[in-house]
């Protein structure tokens, strides 16, 4: 044996170690390359996965988490705006009146916005439950609570940028605000009953105003009336 590994130019030994090295090179080597190509595997499938994630949603998501009354002001107000434009298209026969969606603009981004946000997480944390009976409710909380509160600030809010004073603020409600709170209790509960059951708080507001997108239409209609003559 000797012989043999003379003949070859290594001691047995030598012949060992040599084979260990050339082991441990072809194992590492593969490392090395994507190393010098800037593609570990574990940076490689970190990448692929948030890469999933990268889109609208997720910027959505990510500013729901960081800026979140912000974000929810934003989306309502976009969504009144929307819809003040779409009623516009559906029911005035004059110009397009862009103060108009202006004003539903501003409700939802000063107003509504905020208040969904304090709302909903108002009622997460005294009514953590998700059972019937809780989500029931926060129903009967929303349509005796929530909307009439809200319903009542929109009116106001809306007129009283229109010039009206007090009195005529009050002839309205005292017009507009029983109907449209029953026509409400006719809309709402479907949606506050999926919102509350099975949506997160921290989406219950896109969710709330995308159903509102329908309703405002008609409550946008409702603000537009004449105001009532005051005799």
């Amino acid at each position: 044996s000797d012989t043999h590994s003379l003949f070859h130019g290594k001691t047995f030994n030598e012949a060992s170690l040599t084979t260990q090295r050339r082991g441990v090179y072809s194992f590492s080597s593969p490392n090395k390359l994507a190393s010098c190509k800037g593609s570990h595997p574990l940076r490689s499938f970190s990448t692929s996965s948030s890469s999933s994630k990268v889109g609208f949603l997720g910027w959505y998501l990510a500013k729901l988490e960081s800026n979140p009354i912000i974000t929810k002001s934003v989306t309502t107000s976009l969504i009144f705006a929307a819809a003040d434009f779409t009623s516009q298209m559906i029911t005035s026969a004059s110009s397009y009146d862009s103060i108009r969606t202006l004003r539903m603009a501003g409700y939802g981004l000063l107003l509504l916005g905020p208040s969904q946000h304090l709302w909903f997480n108002l009622l997460s944390k005294a009514l953590p439950k998700r059972d019937m009976l809780t989500t029931f409710k926060k129903m009967f909380l929303g349509q005796a609570v929530f909307g009439p509160l809200v319903t009542t600030v929109f009116f106001s809010y809306n007129v009283a940028l229109q010039g009206e004073n007090a009195e005529e603020i009050a002839a309205r409600l005292k017009r507009d605000l029983l109907p449209t709170l029953i026509s409400g209790a006719m809309f709402w509960p479907t949606c506050d009953f999926v919102t509350y059951k099975f949506v997160p708080v921290h989406l219950q507001p896109l969710m709330n105003s995308s159903c509102s997108y329908i309703w405002t239409i008609y409550l946008t209609y409702m603000a537009s009336l004449n105001k009532v003559s005051i005799e």
